[in-house]
C-alpha cells in the first residue's frame, strides 16, 4: 500500500511539474493544482498507518494517529486553493488582455538570451 502511494505522488508530481512548464496558462493552473494534490497524498503518506483518535486521556500514546500530518495537509489545500485561485485571476487577465492564454516572450527575455549567445560565441571562439 504504502509503495503505491509512493508511487502515486511521484506520478502527480511528475504530470504537475510538466504542465507547469508549459507556456499555456490553463496548463499552469491545472499543474500547480496537481502538484497541490501530490502534496498533499505525500504529507499523509508520511503520516504513516490510521490509528485511534488523539484524544486526551482515552488513548494509548502508541495506537494515536499523529495529527501533525494531517494539520499540514489542511494547510497544503488551503495554499493550493489560493493559488489555484490566483493564477485563474492572472489566466482571466491574459486572456483579457491578449485574447489568448499562451505565455508570450518578453523583451527581457530576447535581451537575456541574445546575451547568452554572445558570451557562448566569445568562450567557443
Amino acid at each position: 500500500m504504502s509503495a503505491t502511494l509512493i508511487l502515486v505522488v511521484g506520478c502527480l508530481t511528475a504530470i504537475g511539474t510538466y504542465l507547469a512548464t508549459s507556456r499555456v496558462l490553463s496548463r499552469i493552473v491545472l499543474g500547480f493544482a496537481v502538484l497541490g494534490h501530490a502534496a498533499v497524498l505525500a504529507l499523509l503518506t508520511a503520516g504513516g498507518p490510521a490509528g485511534r483518535a488523539p484524544l486526551a486521556d482515552r488513548n494509548d500514546v502508541g495506537e494515536t494517529s499523529n495529527p501533525l500530518p494531517q494539520a499540514l495537509s489542511l494547510t497544503a489545500i488551503v495554499i493550493s486553493f489560493g493559488l489555484t485561485l490566483f493564477l485563474l485571476a492572472l489566466a482571466r487577465r491574459q486572456q483579457w488582455l491578449s485574447g489568448d492564454d499562451v505565455v508570450e516572450d518578453d523583451l527581457e527575455d530576447r535581451r537575456v538570451a541574445r546575451r547568452a549567445e554572445s558570451t557562448d560565441d566569445e568562450v567557443d571562439s
